[in-house]
């Protein structure tokens, strides 16, 4: 086990959607009077243009205020959001209000992800909700991917602006793809396992140095939550320690752990040009299930894991920050992390689609990140 620095608490997660609010949406009307004072410091998150904030690694020791302070914080100020929404607002409010919106559902997802990992810390880690009676059929038969093979030439991608989006979907422009193919289905936990037994996390000349340095340094054997106990796998979940199912989509992997395994198999991950030309084919599926639903292992493109993609997360062409502290939102983390797409079985709502630029650091492993493979035209 191994603590994080990113990981942040339930209450402070509920407490900074709620910033965000009184912050953005009723700064400068007069609704816009600050319930306390010194939450700016408290819940801000990285918005250096509106003040100094708590360090992320330190917010775990806030002892105060309460969760129940927390609580009446956002009645505070979801009560004078909704006397705010039955006056006319302006489009630029407006904006705001549902950037507001789908920014607390990013946060309901990252919840999940930092309340799994706290779980896991403890030494006789529980489990944070009860798996649902209904269970999906369990045949343990491991998918077979069927490469679909897609002609190169000039693709539009990127949000058309038609719909809500995140300013690092847009603008849409065209790019240029050579032929390539790309795995109908997800890697699954069996096929991973695979890798594993080859020694694939003793073979240095699968990795990237980085990869490499951080599987000696942070003694990585397997994904994150993985666990083996007298020769049977296991695996940390939302629901508790669970028997590793092998046609599971593996998840918990670094962009290291993917790439070297895509290597492994003489493959490659996609380009996230080429994952969302082809992803728009297929229906968009909403799983919120806590956690990979084998009934979506590998079927279509959305509400499984999040896919990693050989794209370092960068601007599109043409990409313009808002103006004003809003505009830190997305483009200044555009360096050193890498781009997913496709959604997971924790992603809200409407957060699924083709468009969607996710983005973590390379050797993160606490979101819900999987792999699917491509390969160039032969």
């Amino acid at each position: 086990m191994q603590s994080m620095p990113d990981v942040s608490p339930t209450k402070w997660h509920r407490a900074h959607t709620t910033w965000f609010f009184e912050t953005f949406v009723l700064a400068n009307t007069r609704l816009g009077s600050p319930y306390d004072d010194g939450f700016d410091f408290l819940f801000n998150s990285y918005y250096e243009t509106v003040g100094p904030r708590v360090d992320r690694a330190r917010r775990g020791v806030l002892s105060r205020p309460s969760a129940i302070e927390i609580g009446r914080y956002r009645e505070d100020v979801d009560r004078r959001v909704e006397v705010l929404l039955d006056e006319a607002l302006d489009e630029a409010k407006g904006g705001l209000v549902q950037l507001g919106i789908h920014h607390e559902k990013q946060h309901q997802e990252l919840l999940l992800m930092d309340v799994k990992h706290v779980l896991f810390q403890h030494p006789n880690p529980t489990a944070y909700a009860k798996r649902p009676s209904v269970q999906f059929e369990n045949t343990h038969a491991q998918p077979s991917p069927k490469p679909i093979e897609t002609e190169g030439g000039v693709f539009e991608i990127g949000a058309d602006g038609s719909q809500f989006c995140f300013d690092n979907e847009l603008p849409r422009h065209q790019q240029f793809l050579e032929p390539f193919s790309i795995d109908s289905t997800l890697v699954s936990c069996g096929e991973y396992l695979e890798f594993i037994e080859d020694g694939g996390y003793h073979r240095p000349e699968l990795w990237l140095s980085e990869g490499w340095s951080s599987v000696g340094s942070l003694g990585w054997e397997a994904p994150l939550y993985w666990t083996c106990e007298d020769d049977s796998w296991r695996r940390f979940t939302l629901f508790g320690s669970e028997e590793l199912n092998p046609c599971d989509p593996v998840s918990h992997v670094s962009y290291y752990e993917a790439d070297a395994f895509a290597r492994w198999r003489g493959a490659r991950l996609p380009t996230e040009a080429e994952w969302e030309v082809v992803a728009t084919r297929y229906p968009v599926i909403e799983s919120y299930a806590f956690e990979p639903p084998q009934v979506t292992a590998g079927v279509g493109f959305f509400g499984s894991v999040w896919q990693w993609t050989q794209n370092a997360y960068s601007p599109y062409p043409g990409f313009r920050t808002a103006p004003g502290a809003v505009g830190e939102y997305n483009g200044k983390f555009m360096v050193n992390q890498q781009v997913l797409r496709g959604g997971a079985s924790i992603t809200p709502e409407d957060h699924t689609r083709s468009t969607y630029r996710n983005f973590f650091y390379a050797g993160a492993r606490w979101p819900y990140t999987g792999i699917r493979l491509a390969r160039d035209a032969r």
